[in-house]
């Protein structure tokens, strides 16, 4: 088999299989490791495991990166904000992940991203310089993480002609120059998601969507299909709660605290050409940034903010309008042109899971969530149920990694060291490999050697190779591809994470009825 023309063996996640898999599963005997949740942690944590020779089911109430995987910046960062707050331990293991994902295990998602942060006469000459010794010391992470430098280029001063040239939305009154520096980028976070699931299958993993826990023991879970409404029991020797921000309810203990993060969705014609994103300065705030991040299909993210949480955890996280305002008025502190709220076509918000561990006579839900460690923290409960929180999406492998560690030592486990930072996902490859592929370039970026045999749909039946949405690059192939090997089972998994056209409202509505009809009639096929 060609691995630039066929699905890796194993791979292709679909209603058929999870109906078979789900049925074999509920009732059935115990399996070695079950996983809830399937966002990146969850999804990582059954790779790992089925990678050690584990038998593995992994399980989520809703489909892939259905929570907080979905709502980051698309960015794997090297961990220079933590290097501001003396968390070196946790930039230092940042700086090494990111490096494992650009050049080992998923080459064909994450590229190197440049920024520009513009010096405008809102940042103080005092602030470049405590900038530029941020950016020279990110770069010795790098170094440090021996990433190459061919993978991330070395940070540089820009003149202010430079600077316009890479980014020509910014005001030129008052502009001095602006400093370039290099990060991650990922081409989409649920996409990481579901390469990492549809790994994890190929190593025999069971990844069942739609089927909720209800109620956790060390001895496996009680669940809901949420397909049929059927409940029945799943038997495990080891279970690991994977559920971020939803973990607290399944494990008693465990103290959640929610920061959520918001980010804007514009349209590209709206900020004009940007070869490179932004970093700007929030007025008065020494180490704080708004992202202004390109996509590359006509939409443009500003993000994100970082504010606590209480209540219950919703689904889907609603945008305040205090979030929507704070970022467009950092936003026009830089800009030629301001954006106005009209501008702003669509807006979303992810709950990070941050672990709390103030005491609960001393709680203040004044604390800020900007000054909560972002270090993970695994847990095994008196029960024998280990729990992964905390963390962030670049670190989500070894936050697998660890989290199986615990399951494997609680309960006595047979199985070796964890793999998977020599482990490609599916569809990744050596850059040169992916350069060679006979696919347009967005496909690599978004299937990488699986590419070819999206582009191939099209040749089945000219009508996949039309666009969903005018002005929006998805084609019909891409939306069959994740029915048929993805594990999309609906059009909202397919508009709201196996592509993103749903982040914004009217496309999602534009595009609701024709990716319904594909859905019904790609699913009578199989079925």
């Amino acid at each position: 088999m060609s691995p630039t023309s066929s699905p890796a063996a194993g791979a292709a996640l679909s209603a058929a299989r999870r109906s078979r898999e789900l049925t074999d599963t509920v009732g059935g005997p115990a399996v070695d490791v079950l996983v809830v949740g399937l966002g990146a942690t969850g999804a990582g944590a059954a790779l790992d495991a089925a990678a050690r020779g584990l038998g593995v089911v992994a399980v989520d109430a809703h489909d892939l990166a259905f929570g907080t995987s979905r709502w980051s910046s698309k960015l794997i960062h090297g961990g220079l904000r933590y290097l501001a707050s003396a968390q070196l331990d946790v930039a230092h293991e940042s700086a090494v992940e990111r490096g494992v994902l650009m050049e080992r295990t998923a080459p064909h998602l994450v590229r190197a991203q440049p920024f520009v942060l513009p010096l405008t006469p809102l940042v103080s000459r005092a602030q470049a310089t405590l900038a530029w010794a941020g950016f020279r010391a990110g770069d010795t992470l790098r170094l440090a993480a021996r990433t190459a430098r061919s993978t991330l280029p070395a940070p540089r001063r820009l003149s202010a002609v430079e600077t316009r040239h890479l980014a020509p939305a910014l005001r030129p009154a008052g502009l001095r120059g602006g400093l370039l520096s290099w990060d991650g980028r990922l081409t989409d976070d649920a996409r990481l998601v579901t390469a990492l699931a549809r790994t994890a299958a190929a190593h025999g993993a069971r990844v069942l969507t739609r089927v909720r826990a209800l109620e956790l023991t060390s001895s496996g879970a009680l669940i809901r299909d949420e397909v049929t409404g059927e409940t029945g029991e799943i038997r495990a020797r080891a279970v690991i709660n994977a559920a971020g921000v939803w973990a607290g309810g399944l494990v008693d203990g465990i103290r959640i605290r929610p920061s959520r993060g918001t980010h804007l969705v514009l349209r590209a014609e709206h900020l004009g050409p940007l070869p490179a994103g932004l970093h700007v300065p929030v007025p008065g705030e020494t180490n704080r940034f708004v992202l202004v991040l390109p996509q590359g299909d006509g939409r443009v993210y500003v993000g994100l903010t970082d504010e606590p949480v209480d209540g219950p955890v919703p689904d889907v996280p609603e945008v305040p309008e205090t979030d929507i305002g704070f970022l467009l008025d950092v936003l026009g502190s830089v800009l030629d042109v301001p954006v106005r709220r009209e501008d702003v076509v669509g807006a979303f918000a992810g709950l990070r899971p941050l672990l709390d561990t103030t005491p609960p006579d001393r709680a203040d839900a004044g604390d800020r969530t900007a000054d909560i460690s972002r270090r993970h923290a695994v847990l095994t409960s008196p029960e024998g149920v280990t729990t992964v929180v905390g963390g962030k999406l670049t670190t989500y492998r070894r936050m697998a990694e660890d989290a199986v560690d615990a399951a494997v030592a609680a309960r006595r486990l047979a199985a070796g060291p964890s793999t998977t930072a020599a482990l490609p996902l599916v569809g990744a490859a050596a850059p040169h490999v992916l350069a060679a592929l006979r696919a347009p370039r967005r496909l690599v970026q978004r299937y990488g050697t699986e590419a070819p045999a999206v582009r191939a749909l099209a040749g089945l039946d000219p009508r996949l190779g039309e666009r969903v949405l005018p002005g929006h690059p998805v084609t019909g192939a891409e939306l069959v591809w994740a029915l048929r090997h993805e594990g999309a089972l609906d059009e909202a998994d397919l508009l709201d994470r196996r592509t993103r056209i749903g982040l914004v409202p009217a496309d999602r509505a534009a595009a609701l009825a024709a990716v319904r009809d594909l859905v019904g009639e790609t699913l009578s096929r199989q079925g």
